[in-house]
């Protein structure tokens, strides 16, 4: 398998393209600066991603940005720290302050030289043009669960992508599903049979960070730290092609 056998790249955005543990700290100093001691930074992230999680698979059509201003209000009565909704719905407005990945939009403005690129991600369309802004490309396709009233790893994310694919003549083999989180991402992928490539862009961190416990780490096809380096390697099988 080369990843020039493909003609279109699914990507995750948030932890793949988008730093948002970052984005998610920085956004959340507000409460965290009220404890007496703070969590370390995994800690955070964790709490963060069970409120998350847990409140798209209780409110599946619930606006990311909505959703956001919930976690935030959750993320306070577990801490024992007053929030106001103002505060609440403040945060819930802060993907458009999470920044991108250094490498990010120059490994994008390559890819597109080669392949279509399309975005599937847990995010509302007004939150993701703000960070559709910092990649510096105009995706192909882009779905989001606004679009699609659940969030990954709800296996109608993919059902959707795929049928709206198929509508441009991209079959399953056509796609290479790229993303960060094993639990959003590689497994509900690898359950449509899909081939997929991993940005473990938490390879010198421990845990999961922002996203749960996958249980069972899914199989990955391609393995890479950065966007960068998953051009370095799309660039070297270029070179050595007849």
């Amino acid at each position: 398998m080369r990843l020039r056998d493909f003609k279109v790249l699914t990507f995750d955005c948030y932890g793949t393209l988008i730093d948002w543990e970052s984005g998610m700290i920085d956004g959340l100093a507000p409460l965290t600066s009220k404890l007496q001691k703070a969590p370390s930074r995994n800690a955070i992230l964790q709490a963060h991603a069970h409120h998350e999680s847990t409140t798209q698979a209780q409110t599946p059509a619930k606006c990311y940005s909505d959703l956001l201003a919930v976690v935030y209000r959750r993320l306070a009565e577990e801490w024992a720290l007053p929030a106001t909704w103002d505060e609440c719905q403040t945060y819930g407005q802060s993907v458009k302050n999470w920044p991108a990945f250094p490498d990010s939009a120059d490994a994008l403005r390559y890819l597109k030289q080669h392949y279509k690129l399309a975005i599937l991600s847990n995010v509302d369309n007004q939150s993701f043009a703000h960070s559709n802004r910092k990649l510096g490309v105009t995706f192909d396709a882009v779905y989001t669960a606004e679009d699609i009233g659940s969030y990954k790893p709800a296996h109608r994310n993919f059902d959707y992508m795929l049928a709206q694919l198929e509508r441009h003549g991209l079959g399953r083999s056509d796609i290479l599903h790229t993303a960060e989180s094993l639990f959003h991402d590689h497994e509900p992928a690898k359950h449509f049979g899909l081939a997929n490539c991993w940005i473990y862009r938490r390879h010198d961190q421990d845990g999961f960070g922002a996203t749960m416990i996958p249980g069972e780490t899914p199989a990955t096809d391609f393995t890479f730290t950065s966007m960068a380096d998953m051009v370095k390697a799309h660039q070297a099988e270029l070179a050595g092609s007849d």
